[in-house]
């Protein structure tokens, strides 16, 4: 499993964030002056599946590129959050395309390996990507 770098404009987020774990994260990543935990999105959707947070905070940052783990739901198991409740990859597509996101805290991406921690500086981010400073994004699902 292997990251790559897209532009946070590009992902589709499906989850409301919670804005005191948001101001967080953004002073934790400003501190360390790197992005160390790629999000993880769906690889032909492009919908966040976890790093609704992160992806927040690179907007906020004005990020040209984050690094992102590509996956699908043959390698990830779907839960929800909230008691009784169960959540589909088909409501997620849903969601993604309506425009319209799940309460925060819904949906819980288990995923089957490891996502591989990152250390890229912020100023890389800052900057159009070159084919240098990160693996290209795949056509399939990573493995």
């Amino acid at each position: 499993m292997e990251y790559c770098l897209l532009s946070p404009a590009r992902l589709i987020p499906t989850e409301e964030v919670n804005f005191d774990r948001v101001d967080a994260l953004q002073a934790q990543i400003l501190k360390v002056g790197a992005w160390t935990a790629p999000i993880t999105a769906e690889k032909d959707a492009l919908f966040v599946m976890d790093g609704h947070h992160r992806l927040t905070v690179a907007h906020r940052l004005q990020l040209a590129k984050i690094p992102v783990v590509l996956l699908d739901y043959n390698s990830v198991r779907l839960e929800s959050w909230r008691p009784g409740e169960e959540i589909t990859p088909a409501e997620i597509f849903e969601m993604a395309r309506s425009g319209r996101k799940f309460p925060y805290k819904t949906t819980r991406h288990i995923f089957a390996k490891s996502v591989p921690t990152c250390d890229v500086p912020l100023e890389l981010l800052c900057k159009p990507a070159s084919s240098e400073m990160a693996p290209r994004c795949a056509s399939r699902a990573l493995s």
